[in-house]
């Protein structure tokens, strides 16, 4: 009888290591839900990123105005008959030297 009930303990054990521990345990089950939650995120912040792109793409094909835009920005531009002035601040000159 003392054979049956420490083989019994011992399954028991067995299982409860592969529970907790194992392949497929609760802690791999608890990890894999947290990068889901943290992959789900990153994909909402896509998913933005991408609306506010094709709003950009839309507005850069619908008119002028805002290549326009994104050329004085971006590239620098002015328009003819204009004069560019740029300031910096001394800590700005300080770091050029």
């Amino acid at each position: 009888m003392k054979w049956f009930w420490a083989f019994l303990i011992l399954v028991f054990i067995g299982l409860q290591y592969r529970i907790w521990v194992g392949e497929g345990s609760l802690a791999e089950v608890w990890n894999m839900k947290a990068k889901i939650h943290q992959q789900s995120l990153e994909n909402q912040l896509l998913r933005e990123r991408n609306v506010q792109l094709k709003a950009e793409v839309a507005d850069l094909k619908k008119g002028l105005k805002a290549v326009e835009e994104r050329a004085r920005s971006e590239l620098g531009m002015v328009k003819e008959d204009e004069t560019f002035y740029q300031s910096t601040s001394e800590a700005q000159q300080k770091d050029r030297e």
